[in-house]
């Protein structure tokens, strides 16, 4: 869309203008500034500045002023008889007239081809410059998607490390679980170790004092039972030395001799029950002792097995 120089805003125009002044005041105001160089400082478009520059040159170049025509003194009094004289002079005139008009016309003409050739150099300026940037352009789209590349790589990169690091992080917890279980698997063994243990020694205990008192009824008995003999020995003599007068007493002694080997007997079959009892208690105490061996060495297995799982 084509502008005037009265369309274009007011504050585009004061920065040519005065970007144009101060371009011009700097080559001593003795040549015009180039529209691209004009351009450059006021930072406007090349449209704006060709239509402004033009009107700004037109300002600066002077004007021809009309020239008044006017008969001289000389034409008057010469009058019709230097009419000749009078045509001569005025056709300088209006030559002269036409010369300087012609002269301002040849310098705009002039001024025109200037702006021509100076907006063809501050156009080739632009292509170069746009070629440039879209060049510069160009190569920032290829280094830009040559950086997208690398973010996604390394995005993929980073989603499958943070994959890696949660599994890793589950299987710790899980391990840690795994651990904290045969913590207190260990811990239930060794309770069960020491309950078996406690056990153990207050069977072991009693056992002991059953064979004790086993052993000490079985002394009881045996020194009963040489009292016994010793008795029915004592008994017998008497029996033998007396036999005819003391009929009687041997039928006793007799019958006490039978009461004492029933006794005795009886004494004997308590005390195999005795010993069967105290073999049986020794039997189920090396039963109990394997036992608590075994698992001793399950309890060993699971400290190494949990230290094997921290260590890894």
């Amino acid at each position: 869309m084509n502008q005037t120089a009265a369309q274009i805003q007011t504050d585009v125009r004061e920065r040519v203008i005065d970007a144009a002044e101060k371009l011009y005041q700097q080559a001593g105001r003795e040549r015009f500034p180039t529209v691209d160089a004009v351009r450059r400082l006021s930072g406007a478009d090349m449209n704006r500045v060709t239509i402004l520059m033009r009107e700004w040159r037109q300002s600066q170049t002077t004007q021809a002023a009309p020239v008044a025509v006017m008969i001289p003194d000389a034409v008057q009094q010469a009058n019709a008889a230097a009419v000749a004289a009078m045509w001569t002079q005025a056709t300088e005139l209006a030559n002269q007239s036409l010369r300087t008009a012609q002269a301002a016309w040849e310098a705009e003409r002039q001024d025109l081809d200037d702006m021509r050739s100076e907006l063809a150099t501050g156009y080739e300026v632009q292509a170069a410059e746009l070629d440039a940037a879209k060049s510069q352009l160009a190569d920032n789209t290829a280094a830009l998607d040559v950086a997208n590349g690398r973010l996604a790589d390394n995005a993929a990169k980073l989603a499958a490390a943070v994959a890696r690091a949660n599994t890793a992080e589950a299987r710790a917890v899980e391990i840690e679980h795994r651990a904290n279980d045969l913590n207190a698997a260990l811990v239930a063994a060794q309770d069960a170790a020491k309950n078996t243990a406690a056990e153990l020694e207050a069977e072991r205990k009693r056992h002991q004092v059953a064979i004790t008192k086993a052993d000490q009824e079985a002394s009881d008995l045996r020194g009963q039972l040489a009292a016994a003999v010793s008795e029915l020995a004592t008994a017998k003599a008497k029996a033998e030395a007396a036999e005819q007068s003391y009929q009687e007493q041997r039928k006793l002694a007799a019958q006490e001799a039978h009461r004492v080997a029933e006794r005795t007997a009886l004494l004997e079959a308590d005390q195999d029950v005795a010993r069967k009892e105290a073999g049986a208690a020794r039997e189920e105490a090396a039963k109990l002792r394997g036992h608590v061996e075994a698992m001793q060495v399950q309890n060993a297995d699971l400290m190494r097995a949990l230290a094997d799982k921290k260590a890894k």
